[in-house]
């Protein structure tokens, strides 16, 4: 008797454990994301796995090549983003078990071969494991089973192989996951390379027109792949660092960036408020438009040309005129957002030439501008004339009162900006190229260039702002309306 029940005892469990492993073929069968999170202890055991919607998101369109919606698919999104493991050895994995696609042919490729073994060989352990074989048994071809490439006995396998030699296979998928190295993003030659290299020699390594491109990677040159991936009509999910609402992404396949407020994270389980905010300081400007807003200027400037900006060490002699211009974040910050930039920008005018002299510059809460623009003042002396914008409505209107009311006794003027920023800088700018603008040198030197050289593409502006209106205010003691007299 009491051996009968152990019987039945054993077989209903392998019922229920039966029952469990279709559950999980099923879940992981109608979602990639759900694959991937099962599949992350055996490839990340020590570290814990922290998912967010553009994890969601970058799932939902691989899914969406899978099912032949998109065959070619374009991905910008910050590095540390799970990019390469999704789409490199999760998503491969996924097709061969979970869809029953193991005829799947997967070429993968990086700007250096190491990382696209790298990834290789990931993708072959999550395969062989245990978890995978017992509900996916997909068995490994023994005669090619190497770092570089393995197959199944379906006839489907997955090559790495470096970006600039893509010869020898075709595939269904071909990865390109990051084809520059930032190095070579700054190299005209290297980065031209690398563009002929995915013009001509990529596109002829798929087998049919139902074979699938992906590229994933972050943006580097205004001139890179994915730049030209855009012109050839790619699908095009982009997720910056932070959201910027005038650059909203929505895809074919019905995805829209869910965040609604400027600057809004795109990953803050994984990267807070403090990391992002160090990660921008320690990149600086350039690099933060590119790598993690995924919209790269031009190094050598936009509408300013470092060149046309000379460092001298001291102001010359000469009748002068001064003023110090300000511009004040917008709002404090929302608890756990980073607060905006409040500049004060210093400008002396001698003849035709206008000096740069000093650049206050920092994230404060209203009470400690307050101090810092009286301060300021105190140490520039009466003869600076100080001016700051009144923004639109009563309450700009108030605040530019209460600030004119606190430096009692200076030369203050409030002026309402209007018009397009960019247009403020024209005056500007057309005084950098005529090699009518220079910079005193200070340790603030670099962060206003940076900033000043991926103007209108760059994350701030709060430097450009106070430094247009400088110009303005020396040349006419202008507002916006006499902007056309500048230039």
């Amino acid at each position: 008797m009491n051996a009968s029940l152990a019987l039945i005892d054993a077989e209903l469990a392998r019922l229920e454990d039966e029952a469990l492993d279709d559950e999980e073929r099923s879940l992981c069968g109608q979602s990639l994301a759900s694959f991937a999170r099962l599949a992350w202890p055996l490839l990340e055991p020590a570290t814990e796995l922290k998912w967010g919607w553009a994890l969601d998101a970058i799932c939902q369109h691989l899914e969406a090549v899978t099912t032949g919606d998109l065959t070619r698919l374009l991905m910008n999104v910050p590095p540390g983003s799970m990019k390469s493991l999704l789409t490199g050895v999760i998503w491969p994995a996924w097709e061969w078990g979970p869809k029953n696609l193991a005829h799947h042919r997967f070429l993968a490729t990086a700007h250096k071969q190491d990382l696209a073994v790298r990834d290789n060989l990931k993708c072959r352990r999550l395969i062989r494991s245990p978890w995978f074989q017992h509900l996916w048994p997909v068995v490994l071809t023994s005669d090619q089973d190497a770092k570089t490439k393995f197959e199944n006995e379906r006839t489907g396998f997955r090559e790495a192989m470096a970006f600039t030699s893509m010869t020898g296979s075709r595939g269904d998928r071909v990865i390109l996951d990051d084809p520059h190295s930032v190095d070579d993003a700054n190299s005209p030659i290297k980065l031209a390379g690398d563009v002929v290299t995915f013009r001509e020699a990529l596109p002829s390594r798929v087998n049919n027109d139902q074979s699938a491109i992906v590229i994933v990677m972050q943006r580097l040159n205004e001139q890179d792949v994915s730049a030209v991936a855009k012109e050839l009509g790619y699908e095009h999910l982009m997720i910056p660092m932070r959201f910027e609402t005038e650059r909203r992404c929505t895809t074919s396949i019905g995805w829209s960036d869910p965040r609604q407020d400027d600057g809004e994270l795109m990953f803050p389980e994984r990267f807070p408020e403090r990391q992002v905010s160090e990660l921008e300081t320690t990149l600086g400007s350039y690099a933060t438009a590119g790598q993690l807003q995924q919209r790269p200027a031009p190094r050598s400037g936009g509408m300013f040309q470092r060149a046309d900006f000379e460092i001298v060490e001291a102001l010359p002699a000469g009748k002068k005129k001064t003023v110090r211009a300000w511009d004040f974040a917008a709002t404090q910050a929302a608890p756990g957002k980073r607060p905006d930039w409040t500049v004060g920008l210093r400008m002396t005018m001698i003849g035709d030439v206008f000096y740069v002299e000093d650049v206050v510059r920092g994230q404060w809460k209203s009470s400690v501008v307050e101090t810092t623009l009286s301060n300021t003042a105190t140490q520039d002396g009466s003869t600076v004339t100080v001016r700051m914008p009144e923004d639109p409505g009563a309450a700009g209107k108030a605040d530019a009162q209460t600030k004119i009311k606190l430096l009692k006794g200076y030369d203050v003027k409030a002026v309402r900006p209007t018009g397009d920023k960019s247009v403020r800088a024209r005056p500007a700018s057309a005084q950098a190229e005529a090699g009518n603008i220079k910079l005193v040198r200070g340790l603030w030197n670099t962060a206003f260039l940076d900033e000043v050289c991926v103007f209108p593409a760059g994350t701030n502006d709060d430097q450009v702002d106070a430094f247009a209106d400088a110009v303005n205010e020396l040349a006419l003691g202008a507002s916006i309306y006499d902007i056309d007299a500048l230039i």
